[in-house]
């Protein structure tokens, strides 16, 4: 007769529980990686807006007043 829970015992049960605990280091290692590939990429974005500022104001596209104007808005 079988009753609730019964497929859990022996080997078969240890397994289940193995790749549960598997699957669920996989999910937080790769939650991990994006909410750090996120933060670095926000910083590393705010350095390309300031270069990207100084190469234009090289350049002529845009005089002094416009560009210390655009360079608070980056520093927020």
């Amino acid at each position: 007769m079988m009753y609730p829970g019964a497929y859990m015992t022996g080997a078969m049960g240890w397994w289940m529980v193995f790749w549960f605990l598997a699957f669920a280091v996989l999910v937080a290692v790769l939650v991990a990686l994006v909410l750090r590939s996120d933060r670095s990429g926000i910083r590393a974005d705010g350095a390309r807006a300031k270069e990207l500022l100084d190469e234009r104001l090289a350049r002529g596209e845009i005089d002094a007043q416009e560009y210390r104007e655009r360079r608070a808005l980056i520093a927020g």
